[in-house]
């Protein structure tokens, strides 16, 4: 996979949503409280508002690489079919897939991704009436009934159908799981060390107060990114190097030997 850019798109001062203080340690849980030192290292966000398919299409073209891949097909694409004249979903459900491919080629598996995005564009063309009923449907129906929706249709996964809900929907109680999240939710401690995407979501969600969910999501994104990688974790060389040091499990991680393994595959691994 290709380098992270720095910054991931929806952080910090161009990545959308609006800057907020949120009061700190509201529920004594130490996830928010690891979220709280999060937002303070680096940002407290509220998110929503984002146009709910172009949302969707963004996140199919994210799925198995980086922002660094991913923006400039979105861009290409925004370029060739979303010119602000016209429908985007009834722009793609008519497009040629292999163009459509050629145009999101730095995404990766775009063959795939463009077969998706066509397949997707006309089942919200028929259901929805285009972009505008979706946007409708996302923004006003009750998250469950949008997660459930979403998840039905081919090609959308649990984190993908959570970013709609968070970016576009503006929902609270959001917190999406990518690898980073999966990764050190368990690393920490803060859910079962053989927990798959969906159980880290349900504890993250249970122990994080709503309006926090959101910029937890992003703010620990960046964090995987700087301190908590997955194969050298700022801790490895020097425990003071990690600003969460003190709040870690290091489930999985082990200075004295250099070694760093899945939380799950841990001697010390909680089991689900």
């Amino acid at each position: 996979m290709d380098d992270e850019p720095a910054e991931n798109i929806s952080g910090g001062d161009t990545g959308g949503g609006a800057f907020e203080r949120f009061d700190s340690g509201t529920t004594g849980e130490d996830a928010e409280l690891i979220v709280d030192r999060l937002g303070d290292l680096y940002w407290q966000k509220r998110y929503g508002g984002r146009d709910a398919f172009e949302c969707l299409v963004r996140t199919i073209l994210s799925q198995n690489t980086s922002d660094k891949a991913s923006q400039p097909a979105h861009d290409a694409l925004m370029a060739r079919y979303g010119d602000g004249s016209g429908d985007l979903a009834v722009a793609l459900a008519s497009a040629s897939q292999d163009e459509l491919a050629e145009t999101i080629s730095s995404a990766g598996l775009y063959n795939q991704k463009s077969k998706t995005l066509v397949r997707l564009a006309d089942r919200i063309v028929e259901e929805y009436g285009g972009e505008d009923g979706f946007e409708e449907f996302v923004t006003r129906e009750s998250p469950d009934d949008v997660r459930d929706a979403l998840l039905e249709m081919k090609g959308v996964g649990p984190k993908t159908a959570d970013c709609v809900l968070l970016f576009a929907g503006g929902r609270d109680g959001v917190f999406p799981v990518d690898t980073h999240v999966h990764r050190i939710a368990r690393r920490m401690g803060l859910a079962p060390a053989d927990a798959d995407h969906e159980l880290v979501r349900e504890r993250l969600e249970a122990t994080v107060p709503a309006e926090k969910c959101g910029f937890g999501h992003t703010a620990m994104i960046q964090f995987g990114r700087e301190y908590c990688t997955a194969r050298k974790p700022a801790c490895l060389d020097d425990p003071e190097a990690c600003p969460l040091a003190d709040r870690c499990a290091q489930i999985g991680v082990y200075p004295e030997t250099g070694e760093v393994v899945d939380p799950s595959d841990a001697p010390e691994a909680d089991t689900v």
